[in-house]
């Protein structure tokens, strides 16, 4: 799920070719799950400057479907915001939509000691 989006992520530096250099796609595969989810922010962060909006769909779609929703509350507390930030693309408030993305990957980040 998403390890496409962590392959889409790396793919834009092939010029959209589809093709990632051996090693690119080595260190995709070789991401931890967290780290995959962190890149999946970041490259939703970068959607939401360029007002890709048919990216930042995709993006909150694999978010979505990447959900465990047997850990408790977490999962649906996500979900909500992950609903709330389509509902921002929807309607392009994209800022809105990168503000709570972007908190959510500070957060992440911190969490599992990813930078």
């Amino acid at each position: 799920m998403t390890t496409a989006v962590a392959r889409q992520r790396l793919a834009q530096y092939t010029g959209g070719s589809g093709q990632l250099p051996m090693y690119l796609e080595q260190e995709v595969l070789s991401w931890s799950p967290e780290k995959i989810i962190l890149k999946t922010y970041d490259l939703f962060l970068v959607s939401a400057r360029r007002g890709d909006e048919h990216r930042m769909r995709r993006i909150l779609s694999e978010l979505i479907n990447a959900l465990n929703f047997d850990y408790g509350e977490l999962p649906q507390r996500l979900l909500r915001l992950y609903e709330y930030c389509q509902r921002c693309v929807a309607m392009r408030r994209y800022e809105d939509a990168a503000t709570i993305i972007a908190g959510l990957r500070q957060a992440w980040a911190e969490a599992f000691h990813l930078e």
